[in-house]
């Protein structure tokens, strides 16, 4: 065998002699998998590009993604520590500095800060009751579906997947159908590095609003429950504590969109019953929604498997990658949670529960409704979204045999990603959903 015929190939687009590797582009959308591979050359971390000027090192193996996770006195949180933005050399105007600059959430605190602020969302998160999570998601389901279900066609991502997880996020939050429509804007853009910095202007303006609305009319949702909390958390915290919270539906939309495509494309599943958890884990397992995130710092000067870091370094967790990692092959048994796909220690998601449970009910209800749903286009035109964080298609479109709609239902309006100013017909869709639910 030729000395050289097991050395690492760099996938297209990935360079192949020294440098950072870039976590960006079409190729990377298309296929993240072959740099991870390509990465683990490096060994348990590596030299990744976030974005052009923006530099990470990236865990990549699992029991080293779980000794950082785990580690919060050596690897800090804070994003006030990271160097190189300290020091000018990350561009101000990079597509992926929103989503990693500090901000006065929990997932930026550090020791008993950190504490008081995830302790306001464990137990607010707690009072979502498990029946009304249910039925809520039954009955947006049920409404979404009765919109394009007549059609006999569908995209699944952009009429169910990621409209789904806005409209339950809305009425356990509180959330007004316009404000509700700019957060999933905000979100979804500053995920994809679109116009990142006006996004995250639409986004804590969106809740800043909802704030101000729970201040002079609370009522029985998430954002009210929260500020009763014995930390009296300021508009401030309120305001990037719900914004936190609010960004699940971006992730979530991905986690049922990539659930629906493995049941879609992989014979071994069956469309009900049990089957449709082992998808959701594996999905997790293998295709997680969040890929690389979990930005971490030293707190000084380390060595950290075998690399040296100097404080203040930007790290991130692939979870994609180390749910992976060959330490892992043959130990993974069907049903096993142990994966990285909600992170771990101090900082793990705090809303996995309810995640599983909206993905799970939203999945279930549409194969009982439409049980011959399949993939209208072959596998391979599928694209993916692109950026260095989120995992999820772009489009997923699909046939089935024709059902008459429930109750007659409007046309569902334009794309989540039109321009938020211009959201009169969005407020009216979520007013097209309340005066469904009393007819």
């Amino acid at each position: 065998m030729d000395a050289h015929s097991s050395a690492p190939v760099p996938p297209p687009g990935c360079p192949a002699h020294g440098g950072r590797v870039p976590l960006y582009g079409p190729d990377f959308a298309a296929n993240p998998q072959s740099y991870y591979d390509y990465l683990r050359h490096y060994g348990a971390t590596a030299p990744v590009e976030l974005a052009p000027g923006v530099n990470a090192t990236l865990v990549t193996e699992y029991s080293a993604a779980l000794q950082l996770l785990q580690d919060s006195a050596t690897f800090r949180k804070d994003g006030r520590r990271w160097r190189e933005f300290n020091e000018g050399a990350v561009p101000l105007d990079s597509p992926v500095v929103p989503l990693l600059m500090h901000r006065p959430n929990a997932m930026f605190a550090d020791g008993a800060e950190h504490l008081r602020l995830r302790q306001a969302i464990t137990d607010t998160m707690a009072r979502i009751d498990t029946r009304r999570l249910a039925r809520v998601t039954q009955q947006v389901s049920d409404f979404l579906i009765a919109q394009f279900g007549y059609r006999g066609s569908v995209d699944l991502v952009g009429s169910y997947a990621r409209q789904l997880p806005l409209f339950v996020f809305n009425e356990l939050f509180g959330c007004p159908a316009d404000i509700g429509d700019r957060v999933l804007f905000g979100i979804s853009n500053m995920f994809d590095g679109i116009n990142a910095e006006q996004a995250a202007e639409v986004l804590y303006g969106a809740v800043g609003e909802l704030v101000t609305l729970k201040r002079s009319r609370p009522g029985d949702d998430v954002a009210s429950w929260m500020m009763e909390h014995s930390s009296r958390l300021t508009d401030e915290e309120m305001v990037h504590q719900l914004a936190l919270l609010l960004s699940g539906t971006d992730p979530e939309g991905n986690f049922i969109g990539s659930t629906l495509h493995r049941l879609l494309t992989h014979d071994a599943y069956a469309h009900q019953g049990g089957l449709i958890y082992e998808a959701i884990d594996d999905t997790l397992w293998e295709n997680p929604p969040m890929a690389n995130l979990a930005p971490h710092y030293p707190a000084v000067d380390t060595e950290f498997a075998g690399e040296q870091l100097k404080a203040g370094d930007l790290m991130l967790v692939s979870f994609a990658a180390a749910n992976r990692s060959p330490i892992l092959a043959g130990e993974r048994k069907v049903g096993s949670r142990a994966h990285l796909a909600w992170s771990a220690g101090p900082h793990a998601c705090p809303s996995k529960d309810p995640a599983r449970q909206i993905a799970m009910t939203a999945i279930e209800n549409l194969f009982n409704k439409l049980p011959d749903i399949e993939l209208a286009v072959p596998e391979s035109s599928l694209s993916w979204r692109p950026g260095p964080f989120n995992r999820g298609l772009v489009a997923l479109p699909t046939r089935f045999t024709p059902v008459e709609a429930a109750r007659p239902v409007p046309a569902a309006n334009a794309t989540n990603r039109q321009e938020p100013g211009k959201a009169g017909e969005k407020t009216g869709r979520w007013s097209q959903f309340l005066n469904w639910l009393t007819k």
